[in-house]
């Protein structure tokens, strides 16, 4: 589910027979649920339309989904290999990084 540039990760949850959905890529916490799609849809809208109100009403900048900057933590082995095999390709580690990543995802 996706709404201004935040997406949501949805579960359902059988005991109280409800769709929770938790908007991914940020560090504020922003929750919603509802016990059909339609209504799930409406509420992501909310949750997402109240944060960018809140963070207004503070003066705060939103939180910005996936900026871009991501910190692996690979193991001093791995960051090793990794760092010399990027030197030998004249890359460097963070587009030999990109580089995997995208073939792993198939792009």
């Amino acid at each position: 589910m996706k709404y201004k540039h935040y997406e949501a990760v949805i579960k359902y949850d059988e005991d109280d027979n409800i769709f929770f959905g938790t908007v991914v890529g940020i560090r504020d916490g922003i929750t919603f649920h509802a016990t059909n799609v339609r209504d799930l849809r409406k509420e992501f809208k909310i949750s997402v339309d109240a944060y960018l109100d809140i963070c207004a009403r503070r003066g705060e900048k939103p939180e910005k989904p996936h900026s871009g900057t991501c910190t692996l933590r690979l193991g001093p082995d791995l960051h090793a290999k990794a760092a010399i095999a990027a030197a030998k390709k004249g890359t460097s580690l963070n587009k030999l990084a990109a580089t995997a990543i995208m073939e792993y995802l198939g792009k």
